[in-house]
């Protein structure tokens, strides 16, 4: 990928894909505009070179927080980026943890929705003991990704009520369950400013837990993020590498897991034409 003079982005294939299963992995994070642009280039260039299948893999899908029109006059712009993805070319998309499972819906060619909670699982599960432990949903939306984790590691679910005045902003009210003396477990799909991972942490602490910790599959850590989780009652923040995150913003809580051999499966289930529901 080149850019001219004027910011423009230019692709090159640098030899034949004729007739060859083609992946583009571009994870559609910051700087989305740019990364959204060099995907659809990217399959653009792939069709027109004759390429017989193109499998569009993006860890995180950008845009996924706009999936319906809650407001007048509002865009459904994560059905929008799935029709571009679509008409540029691509013939399949694998994505990990998308922030509405019917986004699916929204894409007109196969969509292979993968799961990071089985890694995070098995990450806990080499660290505590299922009874000493409780997975916390920190919202009503994420209970059943939370109820994942607790079925993996068969330990109790606790769900943390709250509202959310505006965006960005989140107030906790009160945590449904039990949660003293238990390490508690926060689930989400992702960090953006941090502030709702944050203050439930708090109100965790608050109740009673022995530690806090955190884990999510899409570090975006915008804005305060970074000061915020540093500063929190968090012992640790638990992420994958769907977003790649940069130096300046790497602190000892936050440890990171590689989904790179999850991707390779999936590659290669979908190369040999099997099933890839083992991964989900």
């Amino acid at each position: 990928m080149t850019a001219f003079s004027d910011g423009e982005i230019n692709a090159k294939i640098g030899e034949s894909v004729r007739g060859a299963d083609c992946y583009v992995l571009q994870p559609t994070c910051p700087p989305v505009n740019d990364n959204v642009m060099e995907l659809l280039i990217m399959i653009d260039a792939l069709r027109r070179a004759s390429a017989m299948r193109i499998t569009a893999l993006m860890p995180y899908f950008g845009y996924a927080r706009q999936d319906r029109k809650n407001r007048s006059r509002a865009p459904i712009t994560a059905k929008l980026v799935a029709n571009l993805i679509h008409r540029a070319g691509a013939d399949r998309v694998v994505s990990i943890d998308l922030h509405a499972g019917q986004i699916q819906g929204f894409f007109d060619i196969p969509v292979d929705h993968l799961s990071a909670i089985n890694i995070m699982s098995e990450y806990y599960r080499t660290r505590f003991d299922p009874k000493d432990i409780v997975i916390i949903s920190p919202d009503v939306g994420g209970v059943a990704r939370a109820s994942r984790m607790a079925e993996d590691l068969r330990a109790p679910l606790a769900i943390i009520d709250k509202r959310r005045p505006q965006p960005n902003v989140a107030e906790v009210m009160n945590i449904i369950g039990d949660v003293e003396g238990k390490v508690a477990i926060m689930v989400d799909d992702m960090i953006d400013t941090a502030g709702s991972i944050t203050q439930g942490a708090e109100k965790l602490n608050e109740a009673g837990a022995k530690q806090v910790y955190a884990c999510c599959t899409h570090a975006i850590l915008s804005g305060p993020a970074i000061k915020r989780l540093a500063d929190s009652a968090l012992h640790e923040v638990l992420i994958t590498n769907t977003i790649p995150l940069p130096e300046s913003k790497k602190i000892s809580k936050i440890h990171t897991l590689s989904i790179a051999p999850y991707i390779a499966e999936a590659i290669i289930a979908i190369h040999e034409n099997v099933s890839v529901s083992k991964l989900f």
